[in-house]
């Protein structure tokens, strides 16, 4: 399964714990949203060719 992590700032431990065990067994994609300013035709793209996305806040 393709999964997409969307991260508006950087993860703290217990959130990229939560991240790595959502994310075994799975192709991962990760979109730093809090690194410069976002590239939403990106973020688009990468939303519908994931099977499942998750937005951290």
């Amino acid at each position: 399964m393709k999964l997409l992590h969307l991260l508006k700032s950087e993860p703290d431990d217990t959130t990229q714990k939560l991240m790595d065990a959502v994310s075994e067994g799975n192709e991962t994609t990760v979109e730093k949203m809090y690194e410069g300013e976002p590239d939403y035709t990106k973020i688009i793209r990468l939303v519908f060719e994931n099977d499942k996305n998750i937005s951290w806040w």
